[in-house]
């Protein structure tokens, strides 16, 4: 290949995403709990600007899931890494599932995990659009079965505070401040030159759905990633695995 298709090295695959537990691991794991959760970090391969990677999303819920994963007695999955990202398309890298698609993927899941006495499901979301993550879990509560959404929108609001976030979750919106931060903390390497001056802002969104995210910004981004930094990233996490522990609570109580 020429020199100027060349993938950069210091921007190559990301490693140590994966769970690397044996089948003892998670026996030895669970032996002490009185129900089996299993963790499944749900992103996206979407466009996050010209300095955060397409795997933003993926990254990000692997990172809640992997701090949840070290405080609490729960089966770590691999990430789901293409999802509903429709209102991105506009912009090149950007791949989508259908919501029936990823809803019958999650389905799978947690009836595969069920065959292997892992009773209950969380479902950690790192993309905003995956709108039907919510269907899924209402649909299995209803049937009697196990599952969460994780975090809701109270669990980010806490974690912003505590991290010192400035920025609204409603501006906050896509590759700003809260997604930097977190890039920043765990995958520094990762992030281009640029973040610092592309903050741009587009609060009326209403009709985000129908026209896609072309219509309130050029370069995709909408939020403040200036404001973004390594510590808040650390909080944020920090923040989030310990709200976990009432979802925790909640799933392995008799109930």
């Amino acid at each position: 290949m020429g020199g100027s298709h060349k993938r950069s090295a210091a921007y190559g695959p990301v490693h140590g995403l994966l769970p690397a537990d044996t089948t003892e691991d998670v026996r030895t794991r669970g032996a002490g709990v009185s129900r089996q959760i299993a963790v499944l970090p749900v992103g996206s391969f979407e466009q996050h600007g010209p300095f955060l990677p397409l795997a933003t999303d993926t990254l990000v819920a692997c990172a809640i899931a992997r701090e949840i994963a070290d405080a609490y007695p729960v089966h770590l999955l691999p990430p789901v890494t293409i999802s509903c990202s429709h209102e991105h398309a506009a912009w090149p890298g950007t791949v989508s599932l259908s919501s029936t698609t990823l809803h019958a993927v999650v389905r799978d899941i947690a009836d595969s995990l069920r065959r292997s006495d892992v009773d209950t499901l969380v479902l950690v979301n790192g993309h905003g659009g995956n709108y039907v993550l919510g269907n899924a879990v209402q649909e299995s509560s209803a049937r009697g079965e196990r599952m969460a959404l994780f975090p809701a929108p109270e669990d980010w609001e806490t974690a912003c505070e505590r991290a010192g976030v400035a920025t609204s979750l409603l501006t906050d919106m896509h590759a700003g401040e809260i997604e930097t931060s977190i890039l920043l903390h765990t995958h520094p390497e990762l992030l281009r030159p640029g973040y610092e001056t592309s903050d741009h802002i587009a609060d009326d969104r209403r009709h985000l759905l129908t026209l896609g995210m072309s219509a309130y910004t050029d370069s995709g981004v909408i939020g403040r990633p200036s404001l973004g930094s390594p510590e808040k990233g650390k909080d944020l996490l920090a923040s989030l695995t310990d709200s976990f522990g009432t979802y925790f609570s909640l799933l392995t109580s008799d109930t």
